[in-house]
């Protein structure tokens, strides 16, 4: 079962990267980290918290859309 929450959380933070700006992100690592943190065993959450750091220092790119005020 703790292996399913895992992959859940990681699944999360890969979604929250993907999805929010850079601080957004960090808020939402900060909370998966410290609800994972009460059902998975301590090898588990430290796997998690250094999933999290690498993601946290990844950069995304993303394309910028070009501005039109016309849309």
């Amino acid at each position: 079962m703790n292996e399913q929450i895992l992959k859940a959380c990681k699944e999360l933070i890969d979604d929250a990267k993907l999805g929010c700006a850079d601080l957004v992100f960090k808020d939402l690592c900060l909370d998966v980290l410290s609800r994972a943190r009460n059902v998975l065993s301590d090898k588990q959450f430290s796997q998690l918290v250094e999933y999290a750091a690498d993601k946290m220092k990844e950069k995304v790119p993303f394309e910028v859309q070009p501005f039109s005020i016309n849309g």
